[in-house]
């Protein structure tokens, strides 16, 4: 499935910004004058030193390249509510070791969802960060073979072709597994919190250039600004972070 393309098209990304925090400064009044000698102006300070928004290490795609674990869980604190998904490495490996280091140093953190077609899937994964998205745009990983179907509630990697995805994915509302000879291999599922997924703003439609919905080329380029400006009722994501293993592996009440 191409870039651009249409409903049954995923398409693919990679992306990037620097949001800057500047630190407040407070003036310091001038010293009072003495009688005989001309007050010295206050010295300048030295301007404050810029912060990012996002984890710097993101901006080298080719360091985080950590082993997942066999099993892992993601959760997603969003707009619309909380899901977290279960990711399963022997069923994909590349897949689950790339989307393991995004959400370590938090790159999905304030994504939007920015293409959800009812009864299709609900795509996310470009940075709310120009620069970020920058540096992935070609930091491809290698195809996994197909060993777990889209169905509803799955989760996979988007692509533009064989051998191209890099951080967008997507979760599947219904039984798509026309999408496995496409060669989308999904990594993940959807263990709790569907009815989220399910109420994740979709009046946007398609993407464009079939649809009115976001261009995820402006997206990439001018990140969460664009889509705040051009499509404010879209749902984001607060934070994606790790289960920690005990947490995870503790029985459902």
């Amino acid at each position: 499935m191409m870039r651009y393309s249409s409903r049954t098209a995923i398409l693919i990304c990679a992306l990037t910004i620097t949001s800057i925090g500047v630190a407040a400064q407070t003036p310091t009044p001038a010293p009072a004058k003495k009688p005989t000698t001309a007050a010295k102006a206050p010295a300048a300070k030295a301007p404050a030193a810029k912060a990012t928004a996002f984890d710097p290490v993101l901006l080298q795609p080719a360091t985080l390249r950590a082993k997942a674990p066999a099993e892992y869980e993601v959760k997603f604190a969003t707009t619309a509510g909380e899901f977290t998904i279960r990711v399963t490495r022997a069923w994909a490996p590349n897949g689950a070791d790339r989307f393991y280091n995004l959400v370590r140093h938090h790159f999905y953190d304030g994504a939007s969802f920015f293409r959800v077609l009812p009864g299709f899937m609900a795509q996310f994964g470009i940075s709310a960060y120009p620069e970020v998205s920058k540096v992935w745009e070609h930091a491809n990983i290698k195809d996994d073979p197909i060993v777990q179907s889209n169905h509803r509630g799955f989760v996979s990697f988007a692509t533009a072709g064989p051998n191209t995805r890099t951080t967008q994915v997507f979760i599947n509302y219904g039984n798509n597994e026309a999408l496995d000879k496409s060669g989308f291999s999904a990594f993940a599922v959807v263990t709790d919190g569907m009815e989220v997924v399910d109420k994740l703003y979709n009046g946007y439609g398609e993407g464009a250039p079939d649809g009115h919905g976001p261009d995820q080329g402006l997206i990439s380029n001018r990140g969460r600004a664009y889509l705040e400006k051009g499509f404010p009722k879209l749902d984001s994501i607060r934070s994606a972070t790790l289960v920690p293993a005990a947490a995870a592996s503790a029985p459902a009440k």
